[in-house]
């Protein structure tokens, strides 16, 4: 997590600014009412995630239904990367690179008990379908500009 928060996406890799602008644009349209999934398909479908469309819809949904406290994004022209933004980076990272247990641990301090199965499989899910594609947030990234 720490590896992206307050970073500039210019400096992050495609798969790191794909999370990012899709979570806000996931954020922005259940603001307007609309429906997530059916705009966010034509992005997904482009990057070939398609099948990543339907668990990070989910994770989404469970973050959102029962998430511990309220996650915050940044709205979509934003340069700069969210605290809770990294935070979903880190975790999709984490179920790839470290496994459901570790991931597990991660998962319960952002959403109660009832939503920890169904945020685990759509992570788990999320993070394989990123992985086959390639566009997959990285592990290494720009240094901080300062």
């Amino acid at each position: 997590m720490y590896a992206y928060v307050d970073r500039s996406l210019d400096t992050l890799d495609e798969g790191c600014r794909f999370l990012v602008w899709s979570m806000r644009a996931w954020v922005t349209q259940i603001g307007h009412g609309t429906c997530p999934a059916r705009t966010l398909g034509p992005a997904f479908a482009r990057w070939k995630l398609i099948g990543a469309l339907q668990p990070f819809h989910r994770m989404m949904l469970v973050l959102n239904r029962d998430g511990a406290e309220t996650l915050h994004f940044a709205p979509l022209p934003c340069p700069r990367v969210s605290e809770d933004e990294a935070v979903l980076i880190g975790l999709v990272r984490q179920m790839h690179e470290a496994g459901p247990s570790t991931a597990r641990d991660t998962i319960a301090l952002i959403v109660t008990e009832d939503g920890i199965g169904d945020m685990l499989q759509a992570v788990s899910q999320l993070a394989a379908a990123m992985a086959i594609t390639g566009v997959f947030p990285g592990a290494s990234v720009a240094p901080r500009e300062g």
